[in-house]
């Protein structure tokens, strides 16, 4: 039934850390379907993780959300004739969309009331908690291949993350960080201290600050980086360091962040979207956690570490830390410094 399947649509998840953690689903459901023509589907931005991958043959920009936005796409999609809708995202309109689409083998969890919409509805797995969020997506694409070809060869083992970036990308990355003088000749760190939904994984700007300033004394160009929506704590962070780091917050697409990162000799970032991203491209990478829990989202990367004093209360899930924050003022710049220049092979000066 390989052959039979022609054009197949993924609806990736909606976040960017989430999407890179689909990446090994992906792959595998590319060597399922080796001579299917594949679709992705996903916000702005968030689409900016398919752009250079040979996984794929199209990138479908989706559009906003709403009731308007589900009917234009379902137009869309039915224009294509899909044969399989894969729908890692969880959304009862993500599924919407598949049925309204006219899309006759959809496949995705059973979430957010929306069984009736999928031909293919899946109980989402009870080890979803315990488990890296990676298996979790391939998890649909093994019960796809059971239930179609009646065979079970997905790797449940390692998973492959494959995410590439394009020399050309990269040299306007270089390009990028010439235009804000940096100096290209040394070692280049990149910070990303914010985090769209969940203050409380932000480790405090101040400690950022003082760690960008023990970066800078040991001859390392920094660099911040995030989202226009981040851009208040990077300024923050900016504002307490005495080394006028580099601001690139808010000042590029998901795209240009990921050439960035490719680039860079060492990321430190809080437990948000470029963690995955730095993991996935196999850059040295230092995710600093706090509430959330290591089991689903650590750096699945030979390269990356997660530094941690988990106490009692954690991990809480909590978007806003109710008593002392205490999971992340735990974390001493002077601990994450030491990390990351033995990370990069330095020797610390001061």
């Amino acid at each position: 039934m390989s052959n039979q399947i022609k054009g197949i649509v993924i609806r990736a998840p909606s976040w960017v850390g989430d999407a890179v953690m689909s990446l090994p689903a992906l792959h595998e459901l590319r060597r399922i379907f080796p001579e299917a023509h594949i679709a992705v589907t996903a916000p702005p931005g968030t689409t900016d993780i398919f752009i250079d991958s040979d996984l794929v043959n199209e990138v479908i920009v989706q559009s906003r959300d709403g009731l308007l936005s589900t009917f234009t796409q379902a137009r869309e999609w039915r224009k294509r004739h899909f044969d399989l809708a894969v729908i890692f995202q969880n959304s009862f309109g993500s599924a919407a969309v598949a049925s309204l689409g006219r899309v006759p083998t959809r496949i995705g969890y059973a979430t957010d009331r929306r069984t009736f919409l999928l031909t293919h509805p899946l109980p989402v797995p009870e080890w979803k908690d315990q488990r890296h969020e990676s298996f979790y997506y391939l998890n649909i694409v093994a019960e796809l291949e059971r239930v179609l070809l009646g065979t079970s060869t997905v790797n449940k083992v390692a998973p492959k993350f494959a995410l590439h970036v394009s020399e050309e990308r990269k040299e306007r990355a270089r390009r990028l960080l010439a235009e804000h003088a940096a100096d290209l000749t040394k070692p280049i760190a990149l910070l990303c201290p914010g985090s769209i939904n969940s203050r409380a994984k932000r480790w405090p700007p101040e400690r950022y600050a003082a760690l960008a300033d023990r970066l800078a004394q040991a001859g390392i160009t920094v660099a911040l980086i995030g989202s226009p929506g981040e851009l208040p704590v990077s300024e923050e962070v900016a504002a307490h360091a005495e080394s006028s780091p580099l601001m690139l917050t808010g000042e590029t697409t998901v795209a240009e962040a990921v050439a960035l990162i490719s680039i860079a000799d060492v990321l430190i970032t809080n437990d948000t979207g470029p963690a995955h991203i730095g993991a996935a491209l196999k850059i040295r990478t230092i995710v600093i956690f706090g509430p959330t829990n290591p089991l689903t989202t650590y750096p699945m990367s030979p390269n990356a570490e997660i530094i941690r004093h988990s106490p009692d209360c954690a991990p809480c899930m909590l978007r806003d830390c109710p008593i002392d924050h205490r999971c992340m003022t735990a974390i001493s710049p002077e601990e994450v410094f030491e990390r990351t220049v033995a990370h990069i092979g330095i020797q610390p000066v001061g």
